[in-house]
């Protein structure tokens, strides 16, 4: 598995699973952190990593 594919896989989950937490975590109350919010940071760290990877792919088959 070469890094790009590996970042776009690593990518597309940490995306999904922000998602997840922005999507059912509105009601729960955590003292420290609100986690709608980490959801979000989630969603933007894992759509960064998949955009490099698919940069990753498509620089490497030119």
């Amino acid at each position: 598995m070469t890094r790009a594919s590996r970042n776009l896989l690593e990518g597309a989950v940490t995306l999904l699973a922000g998602l997840a937490v922005w999507l059912f975590t509105g009601d729960v109350e955590v003292p420290v952190v609100t986690p709608t919010k980490v959801g979000v940071v989630l969603m933007c760290v894992g759509g960064a990593q998949t955009v490099r990877g698919v940069y990753g792919l498509t620089r490497r088959s030119t």
